[in-house]
């Protein structure tokens, strides 16, 4: 661990703030400098597996230049440094998903909450507790902290939208503050956004449901080619003999 912290003091030194990366990693609720001193260490084993191929293939007969070993290892080890980026960044798109998901719902509790009678302080938090899924555990600890520290409840959600970087949780933190005094037009807001999201939801899910659709297409197509050319392959070598 004391590796990832140089480096991350490394990296804020020369101010690289890797913003999206921090947003990844908090959404995992994994650790810059553990993900840092991975990718080092990675890069490391990286940099050994490059020439420890060269002499396995130089072992069976392969004769290459002898500078193909620093090429290999400098291959390897910057291929195994910006692998756990795509891993990281897979992770990530699939978690924001879920929390949308969820944060859809959350609104639509809020607004029966409030319109209940509730106050919007005690909506948010009550709505918040209604499961340990950890997205809604996310929002009630950001809640709790906000009460804390003395900041208005969609003040945090806000922050808590910069640190994952979801975009709805930071609008939605932005119009609270602007119609917290207002029940009605809470309500009203929070009921729109819920809407808005359910159907963006469902335009992706629409949309990934199609590209499956054409790769399945693709998939059979180049299945029946396949089948006649299998068909037709000893005809034709039968004729080309023949020539």
């Amino acid at each position: 661990m004391s590796l990832g912290i140089e480096l991350n003091a490394f990296y804020l030194r020369q101010g690289w703030q890797i913003r999206s990366l921090r947003a990844d990693l908090a959404i995992l609720d994994r650790s810059v400098e553990g993900f840092l001193a991975t990718k080092v260490l990675l890069a490391a084993v990286g940099a050994v597996f490059g020439p420890f191929l060269f002499l396995a293939l130089w072992e069976i007969g392969v004769r290459l230049a002898i500078t193909v070993p620093v090429w290999l290892a400098l291959l390897f080890a910057a291929t195994f440094f910006f692998l756990p980026d795509l891993e990281i960044r897979s992770q990530a798109r699939e978690k924001r998903r879920d929390f949308r998901r969820v944060l859809g719902a959350y609104l639509d509790l809020v607004a029966m909450n409030l319109a209940g009678g509730r106050g919007l302080p005690e909506a948010l938090m009550t709505a918040a507790e209604i499961s340990d899924g950890w997205a809604l555990r996310r929002i009630r600890n950001t809640l709790t902290d906000a009460r804390v520290t003395g900041i208005s409840q969609w003040t945090g959600l806000s922050r808590l939208g910069d640190e994952l970087d979801i975009d709805e949780l930071k609008d939605l933190g932005a119009a609270l503050a602007l119609v917290a005094e207002d029940g009605a037009k809470v309500r009203e807001s929070l009921a729109a956004r819920a809407e808005t999201m359910r159907h963006r939801e469902l335009a992706e899910i629409e949309g990934s449901a199609g590209a499956k659709s054409q790769s399945m297409l693709i998939a059979q197509m180049l299945l029946c080619a396949g089948f006649m050319v299998f068909l037709m392959y000893p005809a034709v070598s039968r004729v080309m003999s023949t020539l």
